[in-house]
């Protein structure tokens, strides 16, 4: 090689030898020595954990823990759900105590099953205690909207959307949620055992796909069974430790989801550009389902003036995703554990259908007015929130070194508030925090344990759900139809086996025996 050729390819070398030792310093920084200079910052102030390994950091204690519970079956009467749900964190802190320091990968995750303590982080308005990066896979499924955003982007979000989700727009469409729900219980009458859980999903699709779409409502149902398809490639990368860069690698499952992703952006394009468009041909409103006062306030934000700022249409679309998945998956599963606990408490169920006659009637569908007065309905509904909420756990990141009631806390910290632990508290729920027992919320949800707000299942404060009220009325329309038409029991098939599939679900599903009233 001759002397210029040497000159030249000197340079590079040390170039290239540059970029490597840069890229090496900051990996061993951060999956090494940061890691373990947390750790000892933490063990400083008392709080440890289970030791951090590197790369994968606690995940595969986790996973196996995790596996092991899920080989286990519990009685029907049994409630204690966290053996099978998050064996890991119970471990940990009978182990550690109420606060521990855990590793998913390289990142610290402060597990906070104190009250206290998870009551500010929810209280937060500093911006603080900040929503997670998901995973490409999660966010193909809810879409960048309101559970995913913070800051201004959040407050905008919820600014414009918050009209769509008021009461009274609410109450008109309760007769709609009835009404799905008489057709699909129909159905049952002549059959003497169903698997409610199949029979929930198809409903509260139903339900989703009119109030929030209308007449556009089979194009939502095709909504729904494409984001079926997304949860299960969500959760096959759940618990995986993710690398940067890996949602662009065209896997097989990156490829589908690929596919996926633009077959549900096309689906609701084309809603929203059929609402616009008639809107500006007709001069006609945008609808009364949901979709339509999203798209009348974000037209009415963007007129407004003084500031305001409407969402774009990928933002709207977004937000169609979330409500559709959260507001469709989570009620799917309160209606479900609602059926499972009324089904092995007899006394409950004609409890609750005495009070449906009552209030309802026994012909006409059940409005918004008649639906408030139910009571012990409402009691009841708090309680499977309480032991079978469809979230087991509550997660934030830290935006910025702070400090947690005297605990130091490092940026990029994620907290986790184990609300399902939290819910069996018997310091705060009494000594039967572990039971069935809907009398404990007879004075409103405010008073039923020792702390207020001790309910964490829609969250709390101004990041509280949204949806929380549609939810709420659509559980107690479906579940005031049922009671009317039939009673029910758990059938001896069923294996007591909840999982944690994004929601918490029967993973054998739930069967029912039905008794047809007359």
């Amino acid at each position: 090689m001759d002397t210029a050729s040497t000159g030249q390819a000197f340079p590079v070398a040390v170039a290239v030898a540059g970029v490597v030792s840069t890229w090496l310093w900051k990996t061993m920084a951060r999956l090494v020595w940061r890691p373990y200079a947390v750790a000892a910052a933490f063990r400083k102030q008392g709080i440890t954990g289970p030791a951090y390994r590197l790369y994968v950091g606690s995940n595969g204690e986790a996973n196996a823990m995790r596996a092991a519970g899920r080989g286990e079956t519990l009685d029907a009467r049994c409630h204690d759900i966290i053996p099978r749900v998050l064996p890991h964190h119970r471990a940990w802190m009978s182990r550690h105590g109420k606060v521990v320091v855990s590793w998913n990968g390289a990142t610290p995750v402060l597990v906070v099953g104190d009250y206290a303590m998870a009551k500010q982080i929810l209280a937060d308005r500093t911006g603080t205690y900040g929503k997670i990066d998901p995973g490409a896979s999660i966010l193909a499924l809810f879409g960048k909207g309101l559970v995913f955003l913070d800051g201004d982007d959040w407050s905008r979000h919820r600014r414009v959307l918050h009209p769509a989700f008021a009461m009274d727009k609410l109450k008109t469409m309760t007769t709609t949620m009835a009404a799905c729900a008489r057709d699909v219980i129909r159905t049952w009458e002549a059959r003497a055992e169903i698997e409610v859980g199949h029979q929930f999903h198809e409903l509260t699709a139903d339900v989703i796909s009119h109030t929030a779409f209308g007449s556009s409502y089979q194009q939502g149902k095709e909504v729904f069974v494409l984001q079926r398809e997304l949860q299960a490639i969500a959760m096959a990368t759940i618990n995986s430790v993710r690398f940067p860069g890996s949602q662009f690698i065209p896997t097989k499952n990156n490829v589908r989801r690929w596919e996926l992703e633009k077959k549900v952006r096309g689906t609701l394009m084309t809603m929203i550009r059929e609402r616009q468009a008639a809107v500006a041909k007709e001069g006609k409103g945008y609808g009364n389902d949901l979709l339509g006062l999203m798209l009348e306030a974000n037209a009415a934000a963007g007129d407004g003036g003084g500031g305001a700022r409407s969402m774009t249409i990928d933002e709207i679309i977004d937000e169609c995703k979330t409500f559709f998945f959260a507001g469709h998956d989570t009620t799917t599963q309160l209606l479900t554990w609602s059926i499972f606990l009324l089904g092995t408490n007899p006394q409950w169920q004609d409890h609750l259908r005495d009070e449906v006659l009552r209030e309802c009637g026994g012909d006409s569908l059940p409005d918004a007015d008649s639906l408030s007065k139910l009571k012990l309905m409402t009691m009841v509904i708090y309680e499977t929130l309480r032991l079978y909420g469809p979230v087991s756990q509550l997660v934030t990141t830290v935006t910025a070194d702070t400090e947690l009631a005297g605990v130091r806390i490092p940026k990029g910290t994620m907290t986790m508030i184990p609300s399902a632990i939290l819910h069996r508290d018997v310091e705060v729920w009494g000594e039967d925090a572990g039971e069935f027992n809907p009398l404990r919320f007879r004075d409103g949800v405010n008073k039923a344990a020792a702390l207020a707000g001790a309910l964490l299942a829609f969250s709390l404060g101004h990041r509280s759900c949204i949806g929380q009220d549609f939810a709420m009325l659509e559980v107690k329309a479906t579940l005031a139809v049922i009671l009317r038409r039939f009673a029910f029991e758990v059938s001896p098939e069923y294996v007591h086996a909840p999982v944690d599939y994004i929601t918490l679900q029967p993973q054998c599903g739930l069967p029912v025996v039905l008794k047809l009233l007359d």
